[in-house]
């Protein structure tokens, strides 16, 4: 099937504003190109991103920046033990008419209704309001009071998680984990970077961030991941990772049987297929190959792969069996 004239113009544009949007970030942000490309997949398939790292990598900085570049509204919301699932989402409250001195409820939104939401150390809150948030970033929708209001498109979620303290903190359940898209991980910089992160936040410099997309193209951007054409092989390919990685199935590896308590569902088959071909059209391509979907194996199963005892035994984690997966 041939593709539209409009199309193939969007699929340029959007690949010199990838460009565009990179440029911008890294003058604020140093390094992290994986990073970036990996939130940029996320948000134009309409998926969430769990963030990975240690304290003082510039999470908040590179998100907030991110939301400046595509002209998003954004908002932080920090975690707490105490926080309620109507901080989050918001509340009704009672409203007073001057004159008639009639009271009638009011909505209040919560700092959710934004395009883009920084859920910053989620595992510090109780189920019940990790619960919450999933529930938004699912459905699209809050409801308080009988009533239901939907959240503004884009709306993208990016939480973090900070990987060495746990004392005191609430993990998100498996099945919680599979909402997110991608598990990322912001590591370390290496020297070079570290002297230019150090030589540019103790000086006087101030960045100006220009936006490059609107929310409006972006959300018309989501649509044209979906349309994107995949072949059978790259689809049979990311199906046959994900069915790999349990432990139940036939066609699973020894290494997987041996250390894998259960694997990836069908979640990750679609994610895998839509991150190749978001990745596909930022590089400028009409279709996704078989390189995509290895791309975006890491991100995608990392989080939905449970290792069992015999791989902590052997120090073998989910990172090991993934790759295992991709060496086949």
């Amino acid at each position: 099937m041939k593709t539209p004239a409009s199309d193939l113009q969007a699929i340029e544009d959007l690949s010199r504003a990838r460009g565009a949007v990179i440029a911008e970030l890294s003058k604020v942000i140093v390094g992290q190109r994986q990073v970036i490309d990996e939130l940029l997949t996320a948000l134009l398939t309409g998926g969430h991103v769990l963030l990975v790292g240690v304290p003082g990598l510039a999470k908040t900085l590179l998100i907030n920046s991110l939301a400046q570049c595509l002209s998003l509204s954004f908002n932080r919301i920090q975690f707490t033990p105490d926080l309620m699932p109507s901080d989050i989402t918001g509340t009704d409250i009672i409203e007073e008419e001057s004159g008639t001195r009639k009271r009638f409820f009011k909505f209040v939104k919560g700092p959710v209704f934004a395009n883009i939401v920084l859920a910053d150390e989620i595992n510090r809150t109780p189920p019940k309001t990790q619960a919450a948030l999933l529930q938004a970033m699912q459905e699209r929708t809050v409801t308080a009071g009988g009533n239901t209001y939907r959240l503004e498109e884009p709306f993208f979620v990016l939480a973090t998680q900070n990987p060495i303290e746990q004392e005191g903190t609430y993990p998100l359940p498996e099945a919680q984990l599979d909402r997110f898209m991608f598990n990322t991980f912001i590591g370390y910089p290496d020297r070079a970077e570290e002297i230019e992160i150090v030589r540019t936040t103790t000086s006087d410099y101030r960045a100006q961030l220009k936006p490059v997309l609107s929310g409006e193209r972006i959300a018309e951007l989501q649509q044209l991941v979906r349309k994107v054409p995949v072949s059978e092989e790259v689809v049979a390919f990311a199906v046959s990772l994900a069915r790999n990685s349990r432990p139940a199935s036939p066609e699973a590896p020894q290494s997987v049987k041996d250390y894998v308590a259960w694997g990836a569902g069908p979640r990750a088959s679609q994610y895998l297929i839509l991150g190749a071909k978001a990745n596909a059209i930022l590089d400028g391509r009409l279709a996704p190959s078989l390189d995509d979907v290895r791309k975006m194996a890491l991100p995608v199963l990392r989080h939905r792969i449970i290792t069992n005892f015999n791989a902590e035994a052997a120090g073998v984690d989910s990172i090991e069996i993934v790759n295992r997966l991709l060496a086949l």
